[in-house]
């Protein structure tokens, strides 16, 4: 068997030195554009030129390796060559161990400088003051629709969106011992203990149900306590050192939740994008079909439709929509234009590549 093998990994040796020569020629090469970004001030991160990027790579991908894999090895080496221009810094919903962070990485790469908050707000606020280049905030679940608190917040907010990042959502409950004796409290963010209630009141409908500010607080407080459950992640668990009880445990098998890439950087088109605006009509019969015509006029997808109450104004609802493409197509171009003109209220948050 070793006769055979060794010359295998004489194969794999010479192999693995070639793509060695060849990262350290592009790591020059991102120096080289580093410089030229440093003459005009362009950005570090593009979003649009990344995603082509990634789904080029798909596409060309000769096998047998996975694409999605493939893509995960791209994504790091762009990440460590952009590192060589300037380390990005991105604020996400903390501690670490959340599905915030995972989002996160998946955007970026891991050659980056993470900023763990405490809340959806110190997330825009960290953002918007230029502590972190970039925020990443969850926006809506499959299962339990949007993210009141970020729709709110993407209102008033001076940033816009830059991308978008579409994760697997998986929970699993566990606790400091593998087991639940003893424990008397479930602890979770409010949206994964709606995400897994009914697996919950099927196995411990009799343990109270404590909502806390992410996944990952609960695992640092079932660290903590062995009376305390938390339903987070297996990475989580990894990290706070729990015993998995169950896992698995959300009501939907398809769960993911999509995050959205926030700072000041407006992404340029990437070919397939996504643009998402916000809007108010006067409370009259037939204005929101009135004022959405011209989306279908121009040939438009509209992907996305949420409304939330009005705090201030003279309208009832916000209106959040997401179209496909991006504000500089001009089919887009031109049903925005209309949609402004008809709008009692109107705001761009971002067109930006579509998630990959």
């Amino acid at each position: 068997m070793t006769d055979k093998l060794l010359p295998l990994r004489e194969q794999i040796d010479t192999i693995d030195a070639q793509i060695l020569d060849l990262l350290a020629r592009r790591g020059r090469i991102a120096q080289e554009v580093g410089h030229v970004k440093a003459e005009t001030n362009a950005p570090v991160f593009r979003p649009e030129r990344e995603a082509q990027v990634l789904r080029g790579v798909a596409e060309r991908n000769p096998g047998p390796l996975n694409s999605r894999d493939v893509q995960t090895i791209f994504r790091e080496i762009m990440s460590s060559c952009r590192a060589l221009e300037k380390r990005v810094t991105v604020a996400y919903l903390g501690p670490s161990g959340t599905f915030s962070e995972q989002a996160v990485y998946q955007q970026f790469g891991s050659a980056i400088e993470t900023l763990p908050c405490i809340s959806i707000d110190e997330v825009f606020r960290a953002t918007e003051a230029g502590t972190a280049d970039f925020g990443v905030v969850p926006v809506e679940n499959s299962s339990e629709g949007a993210i009141n608190r970020t729709l709110d917040l993407m209102l008033a907010t001076t940033t816009v969106i830059s991308g978008e990042i579409s994760i697997p959502v998986h929970h699993s409950l566990m606790t400091k011992t593998g087991s639940m004796d003893g424990v008397t409290v479930v602890c979770a963010h409010s949206q994964a203990l709606a995400q897994c209630q009914v697996w919950l009141n099927l196995h411990h409908p009799g343990i109270e149900r404590r909502a806390v500010a992410s996944n990952a607080e609960a695992a640092v407080l079932a660290s903590q306590d062995a009376t305390v459950a938390a339903i987070a992640s297996e990475m989580a668990g990894e990290q706070y050192q729990l015993g998995v009880v169950q896992a698995h445990i959300q009501d939907d098998p398809h769960n993911r939740t999509r995050f959205a890439v926030i700072g000041s950087l407006e992404a340029g088109p990437s070919g397939r994008d996504h643009t998402s605006i916000v809007l108010a009509v006067p409370n009259k019969a037939g204005a929101v079909y009135k004022l959405l015509a011209p989306l279908a006029r121009h040939g438009v997808s509209m992907t996305r439709f949420e409304s939330r109450p009005a705090r201030v104004g003279t309208w009832e609802y916000y209106f959040y929509v997401d179209i496909e493409g991006h504000l500089r197509d001009a089919a887009v171009a031109r049903a925005l234009d209309e949609l402004k003109d008809n709008a009692a209220f109107f705001k761009v948050l971002g067109s930006y590549p579509q998630s990959l």
